[in-house]
Order: structure tokens, then C-alpha cells, then sequence
């Protein structure tokens, strides 16, 4: 390669990293591997020393991302530079030399720094491009663990990394239903939930904070890391986890930290190196990106060789066709991994990727499982003309440079996953084990069609198993939970159908007025839904229209085959007949209002959510209160009465 060529590799390679990080860091998106990233950044830094061409914006000499509208602009006082980095565990070692150093975990998460005066937290900035940052103090504040106050009153500064931990980042997937709106990795999360405009929504994403450098300490003074570590620790900060090492200790303690990584429930993506001797690392000084009194040890992925054998494309909620690829099985980092998230168009075009090649894959942090290299490249790939789902056209869309497909017929079936989220909810049959993004998995593989096919999931069960977030255990769990939900009741089976504007408490109220009988339920005329309570013209006229449809007649024909539908029914009591009440406040006696709800209806009564003229009696442990709903009884001369008077009038 000439030094032409040399220079124009510069500027593609330049050109490519510094989009690949606005995509990462600004949106989220990946449109090229983490190992391509950095195979990319090690080939440019050998080209611009070879060459002398630096360009003004290479990612070599810039850190970081540009600093988000919307948020306050702020100069550091102390530039926050990045880190220097190393996969081999020689090279590490001689970086070291003969010096004491600190090792410890390098997180994934956001780096922000910390000002305080007088012991107060006046100030917390990101990093941003290492010169400037966003100004984040309303949100630091409403984080887990950061302190608002510190015992020392002189000026401190310190700096570290805002994360969300895994169990948190699950848990708050999992609240999702919609699979379109889960976040894709921790690290995304907590920049989105650290540089936003309310600090609700830090608080609500449980982002923790854990210093890693001591910067600034008026009043408090030491040559020592350790000691400023611990000085850290003992103002209230939680500090990153570290050990002290010496070079005869240094790879025996990389071993120790790399044994801890399938438990560690922090992201991480390596380790960090610094210099224990604050003074000696100060004679040092920094290149412009990199400080060089620490470096940064990342993990030397351990990587298989392997076969491609099928690209799936996984539905989505919103017509989105992700790329999978499924391969033959191979070992990596003790487990077994048979399939990896391609991300999108951008990274199969780039890999060239084709059935039958031979691909490299590996774990992404020792964790998420990527596709690194493709040895054959053949590019033989055909992306799909129509939906694997539903047969309708598909097209790609270039979204700010990020290619895409989508399956474009409005009625597609994973476009409608809602209707079977709503099928299984708890209010519903309710079978547990299914969020929107597992029912989206069990359409992709032709597992899910109709309502009916949930209680045939057996018959797909190999295919199941190998689904990411299945396995066996969770399979056989999903399988049971389906058979415990085919033992229900006609309340249940009608409101999961999702008949226009039939909720629970219609639903409820129709099976009673048919006696639990759902051969009556299903054959109900206009003329026989107005005289139950809460069906009016609207949703007579949607109901009848419904049960007349061919096609929920066949569904719902097949759907009575593998259900058992408990009919039994006690004739209601008429105790409360013509009652209305309220119910406030806590319980004594009853373990929930839903409890004391059906009771009270079970006689004939009716529950209402707030008081008015129609209420018969407010029922609260408190009369005496000053709550909303206590005044306007008594405004209205409403009946206030306890929970035990209500159980006296239930006979209890």
C-alpha cells in the first residue's frame, strides 16, 4: 500500500469510527460490532504512526461524544480524558514496569464528574467529548448512591461511572410489554437516564454511581491512590472495586477478576490500571486523548469458529425484521451458543455474510453473543422480499444511515402481538411466562398463530428451547403454565377474546346475567346485551358483530376443544340489591377491595371509584378523615360506614 492509499484508509477508517460512536452514543444503534470497532481503531492508529496524518476529528485524538441539546454546556476545569487500552496481559505487565499499581473494574456506564463545596454536591458534569460536558446535577441528585452532603467542607472533586445494574435493567425490561420500546443494553440506558431533562426519570431507572479517581481535595492531601480510594470511601462514596497489585501479583489478580465476571452484576468491559504513586504518575503527563498514568485491560475475547446456516429474521411490534444468525453450536466462555443478534443490515452487508460461511463469533464482554469476522465472505445472503410471518412485502428503510426491514402489511400478524399479550394477561387466561418480546419470538418461528396455539406449544417445544431466553426449564415452565391456564372460567375466556369495549368488569357481569354458561354467552343477541348492566348500544352491536365473524367462530370453535370451562354458578344474593358504595382506605379484613368488591356484588350490590349523589354508603376505617372522598359523602349526606358494618351487612 502506497502513501496514498495509506492516507485514503485513514479517512474511510476515520469516517466510519466517528459514525459508528455518534450511532452508539447519540442513538443507541450498533451498525458495526464491538470488535470490528476496535480491529478498525488499532489498524488507525497503526496507519496515522506510520504515516504522520492525523486527521482534526480522528477518533484517535477525540473523546468521547458531542454534548446533547437541551442540556446546559459546561467547561471542565480538569480535562476528562480516556484511556489507553491493551488486550495482552505481557504488555500490560511491562506498562507497569516495576511500580505498584491499582487494579480494578473498568465499568460501563457513563463517567461523570462530581464538584462539592463546603460539603455540598453543587455541580456534576458527563464527560462529553473530555473538554466539554453536559450539566447532569438534578439527576446525580436523584441517584441511588451518590451523596448530597460530605463530611469535608474544602473543595472536593471526583470523578466516576453512573451504571445500572443488570438485575435492574432486567427488571425494568420486563415491566415493558411493548418488545419495541425494551432498551438493549444497560449502557445505553443509563446515558439516556443520566442526560435527560427530568430527574424523575433517573430516580426511577435506579442509576448507581462509583468513584473511581480522587481529581480535587482542598484540605486533604497524599501522593498515595490507595489512600485517596479510601479517603473516598470514608466520605460516603461507594468506590469501584479495585486491588492493589505489584508485577509479580498483577496476572494472578486479572485471573481472579476474570472468575468473577458470570456473577458480577455491574457492566463492565475490562479492567483499569493506575499507578499507585500519584507523584511518580504525575511526571508522566498525557498525550491528547490518553492520560498515561493508567490503561485500560480489555478482556482478549475468546473467539470459535463455526458454520452459518440461517439468517431469521425476529418480528417486532412495529413491523421491524431483526437479524439473527443461527449457527451450528459452538463453546464459549462455559456456555453453549448456537445464535447471535446481527443488529441490523448495516452489519450483515458489512460482513458479507452468506449461508454456509465460516464465521468467527465470540462474547461481547465475556457476555452477549457476536458475530466478529466472516472467513468466506461470500455474501450469498438474500434479505427477505416478503415477511417470514406473514407473507406481506417487506422494503428496507435507511433511518439516518442505519438500514432496516420492515414487513409493510398493516395487518400482519406480530403487529398484532398485543392481542395475545392481552390474551394471557392475568386478568385473562392468564399464562405466565410471556412478555410481548417472547410472544414475538413464538410468531417468528410459526409456533404462535391464533389464541389456540398456546395450548399446543408442546409440539414446538425443540424449537422453543432454542430461543434466546428460553430454555427446557423455562420451556417446560411455559407448557405447564399454559395447562394450569386451560382449567378457566367463562369471565376469563370471554374478556381474553378482546371483544370491542369488553373489559373485566362487562365481562364479569355477562357471565353472570348467562348463569355461567357459555354456549348462552356466545349466542347473545342485541336485544338480550341491553338489559345487562353496562352494555349499551355500541358495544351490543361490536359483541354480536364479533361472535358473528367467521373466522372467531372457527377460532373460537377450536379454542373450546383444549379449554376446560368451569360453568358452575350460585344463584347471586339480593341482600344489597340496588346498593351502591364506595370503598377507601386500607383493610383489616379483607386482603385486597377486589376482595371486598366481589362480595358486595356477589349480593346483588354494585362498587363504585368515587362518591356522588347515587352512593348508598361510603365504606372507610377512618370516618373521621379529612380525605377527598370522606368530605364529599359528608356534602352529600352519603352513609360513612366501617368495614365491619359492611361485613354485618354481608352476614358475616
Amino acid at each position: 500500500m502506497n502513501i496514498d492509499d495509506k492516507i485514503r484508509r485513514i479517512d474511510e477508517l476515520s469516517d466510519k469510527l466517528n459514525e459508528a460512536s455518534r450511532a452508539y452514543y447519540a442513538d443507541g444503534i450498533e451498525i458495526i460490532t464491538n470488535y470490528e470497532y476496535d480491529e478498525m481503531y488499532d489498524e488507525l492508529l497503526a496507519l496515522e504512526d506510520e504515516t504522520g496524518y492525523v486527521r482534526d476529528d480522528s477518533p484517535s485524538i477525540n473523546v468521547g461524544y458531542e454534548t446533547a441539546a437541551g442540556l446546559p454546556k459546561i467547561t471542565h476545569e480538569i480535562k476528562m480524558l480516556s484511556l489507553n487500552k491493551t488486550k495482552d496481559r505481557g504488555e500490560l505487565k511491562a506498562w507497569l514496569g516495576d511500580q505498584q499499581g491499582l487494579l480494578s473494574w473498568k465499568l460501563d456506564g457513563l463517567t461523570v464528574g462530581l464538584t462539592y463545596e463546603n460539603g455540598r454536591l453543587v455541580q456534576a458534569v458527563t464527560r462529553g467529548n473530555g473538554v466539554e460536558g453536559e450539566l447532569i446535577t438534578a439527576n446525580a441528585l436523584a441517584c441511588r448512591n451518590v451523596p448530597k452532603m460530605i463530611p469535608h467542607k474544602g473543595r472536593v472533586m471526583v470523578r466516576g461511572e453512573a451504571v445500572i445494574k443488570y438485575s435492574d435493567f432486567n427488571r425494568i425490561n420486563e415491566e415493558i410489554d411493548d418488545a419495541d420500546a425494551k432498551y438493549k443494553n444497560p449502557r445505553n440506558l443509563c446515558s439516556g437516564s443520566i442526560r435527560q431533562l427530568d430527574p424523575k426519570v433517573t430516580a426511577a431507572r435506579s442509576v448507581y454511581f462509583y468513584a473511581f479517581t480522587l481529581t480535587l481535595s482542598e484540605g486533604f492531601s497524599t501522593n498515595s491512590r490507595r489512600a485517596k480510594m479510601e479517603w473516598m470511601r470514608e466520605q460516603g462514596f461507594d468506590i469501584v472495586d479495585y486491588v492493589m497489585v505489584t508485577p509479580d501479583t498483577l496476572l494472578s489478580a486479572i485471573d481472579d477478576y476474570e472468575r468473577q465476571i458470570p456473577d458480577f452484576d455491574i457492566p463492565s468491559d475490562g479492567l483499569v490500571l493506575t499507578l499507585e504513586d500519584a507523584v511518580y504518575a504525575s511526571t508522566l503527563g498525557e498525550t491528547a486523548k490518553f492520560p498515561k498514568d493508567s490503561i485500560a485491560f480489555k478482556w482478549r475475547d475468546q473467539q470459535a469458529e463455526t458454520i452459518l446456516r440461517e439468517i431469521e429474521w425476529s418480528p417486532s411490534r412495529t413491523g421491524l425484521l431483526n437479524p439473527v444468525a443461527i449457527f451450528d453450536p459452538v463453546e464459549l466462555e462455559g456456555t453453549t451458543v448456537s445464535r447471535a443478534s446481527v443488529h441490523n443490515i448495516n452489519i450483515l452487508e458489512d460482513l458479507a455474510l452468506g449461508i454456509g460461511d465460516t464465521i468467527r463469533v465470540y462474547k461481547a464482554n465475556m457476555i452477549i453473543p457476536q458475530l466478529s469476522d466472516n472467513l468466506t465472505r461470500s455474501g450469498n445472503l438474500e434479505i427477505p422480499k416478503v415477511c417470514p410471518v406473514c407473507g406481506g412485502e417487506t422494503r428496507i428503510f435507511d433511518d439516518g444511515g442505519t438500514k432496516t426491514l420492515k414487513c409493510i402489511n398493516r395487518k400482519c400478524l406480530a403487529k398484532h402481538v398485543k392481542k395475545f399479550s392481552h390474551f394471557v394477561s392475568r386478568n385473562a387466561l392468564n399464562i405466565e411466562g410471556l412478555s410481548e418480546s417472547g410472544l414475538l419470538k413464538l410468531i417468528g418461528i410459526g409456533a404462535l398463530r391464533t389464541f389456540p396455539d398456546l395450548f399446543r406449544l408442546e409440539d414446538f417445544r425443540d424449537e422453543i428451547v432454542e430461543l434466546e431466553g428460553f430454555g427446557p426449564k423455562s420451556c417446560d415452565n411455559l407448557i405447564a403454565s399454559a395447562r394450569r391456564a386451560s382449567h378457566t372460567t367463562p369471565a376469563r375466556v370471554l374478556y381474553g377474546l378482546g371483544v370491542p369495549g369488553i373489559g373485566v368488569a362487562n365481562s364479569n357481569n355477562i357471565a353472570r346475567a348467562c348463569r355461567n354458561k357459555w354456549s348462552r354467552i356466545q349466542s347473545l343477541d342485541e336485544e338480550d346485551l341491553l338489559t345487562i348492566d353496562g352494555v349499551g348500544d355500541v358495544l351490543s352491536r361490536d359483541y354480536v358483530n364479533f361472535f358473528a365473524n367467521e373466522d372467531n367462530k372457527a377460532m373460537i370453535e377450536d379454542l373450546l376443544t383444549l379449554l376446560d370451562i368451569d360453568e358452575s354458578y350460585e344463584d347471586a344474593g339480593t341482600s344489597l340489591e340496588g346498593m351502591t358504595f364506595v370503598i377507601t382506605g386500607s383493610l383489616e379484613h379483607y386482603a385486597s377491595r377486589k376482595d371486598l368488591k366481589t362480595e358486595i356484588e356477589a349480593e346483588g350490590g354494585k362498587v363504585a371509584g368515587s362518591v356522588s349523589a347515587r352512593t348508598s354508603y361510603l365504606i372507610t376505617n377512618d370516618p373521621g378523615s379529612g380525605s377527598a372522598k370522606n368530605r364529599t359523602a359528608r356534602e352529600l349526606g352519603v352513609s360513612i360506614i366501617t368495614e365491619e358494618e359492611i361485613m354485618k351487612m354481608l352476614g358475616k
